[in-house]
């Protein structure tokens, strides 16, 4: 199989990283530059994202809807501060067929002034209110240097925008949302990550605060995984969106903006997978189970069939490698692709009525009697979950520095990398001065257990808060 050609991860992390998304059969690079081609075992990994977080927002009163995918440069004006934030990355429209455009039209890079320009149009009164949206579509940012999930020109995400009466409600539906994603993260990608209220230098353009899920990756270095923003009522003002209230007086809704994309398969991979090939939590593994009968005998093959039913009834999902290839090919298939656990059914085992089960996560084989299989695989994908998660969670704390003198913060320049929780004062300047001195950028605020400690590590001045510092993707 394909195991020797994946790069050593601790050789070189960012070609161990590609050589995986590749090996795995995750993505193929296309003709167009910047673009990459999202493989069947790869999209079906974004599916299963898709759905569990579609039925979540289901179930908060969110409904889909559709924005088209061209946005008038007039329109993406009315915003001015959220323009900027985007203009170096916007692909634009200039021909319809071989006639010069009267006006320039953006491809969205984000939908903001979409959904304003519509909600001016449907929002009259306060029984319109609230307004609970969410889009799954494709973005384009002309990004300069690309890499599979992580940076690519066109992006697969989702984006909830909502409009509310009262800042209270608006505020509570950004934080909702952000708990929506920390939850899904920490339990079904068994990613440990941290959550808290980007800088003000660091948020969304637009925004009057973003709060983010920050995760980090095996390296040391860290992952922004999805988002939540506050934006008050500077769109809605500059889109003039008002509604009468329950006294008939006009007033300005409050919105928020919420997102993430399918940069959380890069750190699905980025945080669990080894040398061997990739590792995926048992949660969101397309296939739970690798069948890999050793020949293929008739008694093989019936135990194959009867396992397919028993699984087909605890809606456990399978796949049967049942090709023509050894059984080590097979074996290292197994891993490259990251089945949770692989079972091997041999003729030595049948004759004890035995199989052999194997977890990709630790590598561990145990030979199980056929009756009692099914339990103990039911047994073993909670385990593995968890395993994954206490794992990446050990890894993190080990690589998470309380650091108190400036001088510190070189140790995060190491090959390990790593977070710095440190105390700030809250200024811009110090923000700006540990990220020219060290390349270091603000992760987050954390917003529990923020306790200062000390004075700010950059100018020794009285510090507000706590704060997390790395390097990131």
């Amino acid at each position: 199989m394909n195991n020797d050609k994946i790069t050593k991860r601790d050789v070189d992390f960012a070609k161990w990283y590609t050589d995986i998304c590749k090996v795995a059969d995750l993505v193929d690079y296309s003709s167009m530059k910047g673009s990459m081609i999202i493989r069947p075992y790869g999209y079906a990994i974004w599916e299963n994202m898709v759905s569990v977080l579609d039925k979540k927002f289901k179930e908060l009163g969110h409904m889909n809807v559709q924005m088209p995918m061209f946005i008038p440069e007039s329109l993406l004006q009315v915003e001015k501060n959220h323009v900027n934030g985007f203009v170096p990355e916007v692909a634009w429209v200039t021909h319809g067929g071989e006639n010069e455009l009267e006006e320039r039209i953006c491809v969205r890079p984000t939908s903001e002034v979409l959904f304003c320009d519509h909600f001016k149009k449907i929002i009259s009164s306060y029984r319109d209110l609230p307004i609970l949206y969410n889009q799954w579509c494709t973005i384009v940012r002309w990004e300069k240097t690309t890499r599979p999930f992580l940076r690519s020109r066109e992006i697969l995400w989702q984006e909830g925008h909502t409009m509310h009466e009262t800042e209270e409600e608006a505020r509570e539906e950004t934080l909702r949302m952000l708990k929506v994603y920390e939850d899904f993260q920490r339990e079904y990608l068994a990613m440990p990550v941290l959550v808290g209220k980007k800088t003000d230098k660091e948020k969304f353009a637009g925004a009057e605060e973003t709060y983010t899920i920050e995760a980090m990756m095996y390296n040391g270095v860290a992952l922004q995984n999805a988002t939540s923003h506050y934006f008050g009522q500077g769109f809605a003002k500059a889109f003039d969106i008002k509604y009468l209230d329950k006294n008939n007086e006009l007033k300005t809704p409050y919105q928020t903006s919420w997102g993430c994309t399918t940069r959380m398969i890069g750190g699905l991979i980025m945080t669990h997978s080894d040398d061997l090939g990739l590792v995926l939590p048992p949660m969101i593994a397309p296939y739970k189970i690798s069948i890999i009968p050793i020949k293929l005998e008739d008694d093989i093959l019936d135990v194959v069939n009867e396992l397919k039913k028993k699984l087909d009834k605890e809606n456990i999902t399978y796949i049967v490698d049942d090709s023509n290839k050894s059984a080590g090919y097979k074996f290292a298939n197994a891993e490259v692709k990251g089945y949770p656990i692989r079972i091997e059914i041999g003729k030595k085992d049948l004759q004890d009525k035995k199989v052999t089960l194997v977890r990709r996560d630790t590598l561990e084989k145990m030979q199980i009697d056929i009756n009692d299989c099914i339990n103990m695989i039911k047994k073993l994908l909670i385990d593995i979950q968890n395993n994954l998660y206490n794992r990446a969670l050990k890894r993190r704390e080990s690589l998470t520095y309380n650091l108190y003198k400036y001088d510190e913060l070189k140790s995060l320049l190491t090959a390990d990398g790593g977070f710095a929780y440190v105390n700030w004062c809250g200024n811009v300047e110090c923000e700006n001065k540990i990220k020219d001195d060290f390349g270091l950028k603000s992760r987050c605020i954390p917003l529990d257990d923020n306790k200062v400690d000390g004075p700010c590590i950059c100018c020794n001045k009285k510090a507000t808060t706590k704060i997390y510092f790395g390097k990131q993707y």
